[in-house]
C-alpha cells in the first residue's frame, strides 16, 4: 500500500473514533428546526423595509422596536416589575369565535383588549354591543383592515375616522388605541395617527394563531415566549379559511397555567397606564 494511501485511510479512521468518542460522552449532532414546530419568537414590531413576503402574502417588514423609536406613542410592553399581563384579540367581532372568546373571559372573570374592524362591527353589532357591556377595551383596528403602508395619508385617515365614528355612536366613547393591520406601519403612519389622537399597540408574544395552529402549538408559543407586562397577540376572527379553533381551546389552558403561576390579567391602558378614549 502506498504511504498516502495509508495515510489517508488512518486519518479517516482517527475521525471516525474521535465522532464515536464524542457520542459516548453525550455529544450529538444538532438537528436542523422543524418549521412546523412552534418556534420561539422575537420582541418585535414590524416597519416598512424588504421585498420578501409572509406567510398571509404581504410584504415583509424590517424588524424593529419602534417603541424605542417613538416613545410614548408605540408600545409593544408594559413594565416587567410585576406579573401582570395584557392578553388581546384582532379582527372581530364576528358571531362565531368572538362569542367562544367572550364566553372563556367571562367564564373566567378576565378582561381583554379587542382590536376590531369597523367593517366587521356592522355585520356583528350585538357582539360588539357585548365586548363593551361585558368591560372589555375597544381599540381601533381600521375600517377595512388594509396595509396601511400602501395607502395615502387621506386614505389612513379615513381608515381610522370612519371606525372612530362607528365605534363612537354605540360604545360612546372615541378610541385613542389603535393596532395597524399586519403590524404594518412606517414612520410617517406613525406620526399621522399619533396626530389623530392615538397610542399604537404592538405586542410581543405572538400565538401565530391565524396560521391554523393546534391548541398545543398556541399554548407553546404564548406560555414559552411570555414574561412580565407582556402583550399576547391572538385573533377572535379570521380571515377566508383560517381556522382559529385551537387559539380558542388553548385560552382556557393559558389563563389557568398563568394564574396558577401569579399573573394578573389586565387591559392594554391598565398594563400601560394610559388613557382607552380619547
Amino acid at each position: 500500500m502506498r504511504r498516502s494511501s495509508f495515510i489517508g485511510l488512518v486519518s479517516v479512521l482517527i475521525v471516525f473514533i474521535f465522532i464515536l468518542g464524542l457520542n459516548r460522552v453525550g455529544w450529538r449532532l444538532i438537528p436542523l428546526p422543524d418549521l412546523k414546530k412552534p418556534q420561539k419568537l422575537s420582541s418585535a414590531f414590524q416597519l416598512a423595509g424588504g421585498p420578501e413576503k409572509t406567510g398571509r402574502g404581504f410584504p415583509q417588514r424590517e424588524i424593529i422596536d419602534l417603541a424605542t423609536e417613538f416613545p410614548g406613542i408605540v408600545f409593544n410592553q408594559g413594565s416587567q416589575e410585576e406579573k401582570i399581563i395584557a392578553l388581546t384579540f384582532d379582527d372581530g367581532p364576528d358571531d362565531d369565535t368572538t362569542v367562544q372568546v367572550l364566553d372563556v373571559l367571562k367564564k373566567h372573570k378576565i378582561k381583554a383588549t379587542f382590536f376590531v374592524i369597523g367593517k366587521r362591527i356592522e355585520e356583528a353589532k350585538d357582539v360588539f354591543q357585548r365586548m363593551v357591556d361585558e368591560g372589555h377595551v375597544v381599540g381601533s383596528h381600521s375600517w377595512s383592515h388594509p396595509d396601511l403602508v400602501k395607502l395615502n395619508e387621506k386614505g389612513v385617515e379615513e381608515e381610522l375616522i370612519r371606525v372612530e365614528e362607528l365605534v363612537s355612536k354605540i360604545a360612546g366613547y372615541k378610541m385613542s388605541l389603535f393596532r395597524s393591520p399586519y403590524g404594518s406601519l412606517t414612520r410617517e403612519n406613525v406620526k399621522q395617527i399619533a396626530d389623530l389622537g392615538y397610542k399604537i399597540i404592538a405586542w410581543n408574544v405572538d400565538s401565530l394563531d391565524w396560521k391554523g395552529l393546534s391548541k398545543a402549538e398556541v399554548q407553546t408559543n404564548i406560555l414559552e415566549n411570555l414574561r412580565n407586562g407582556s402583550i399576547v397577540l391572538q385573533h377572535s376572527a379570521g380571515g377566508p379559511g383560517e381556522d382559529l379553533s385551537g387559539s380558542v381551546q388553548a385560552l382556557p389552558v393559558i389563563i389557568d397555567t398563568l394564574q396558577k403561576e401569579g399573573y394578573k390579567f389586565v387591559t392594554v391602558p391598565e398594563l400601560l397606564g394610559i388613557p382607552y378614549q380619547k
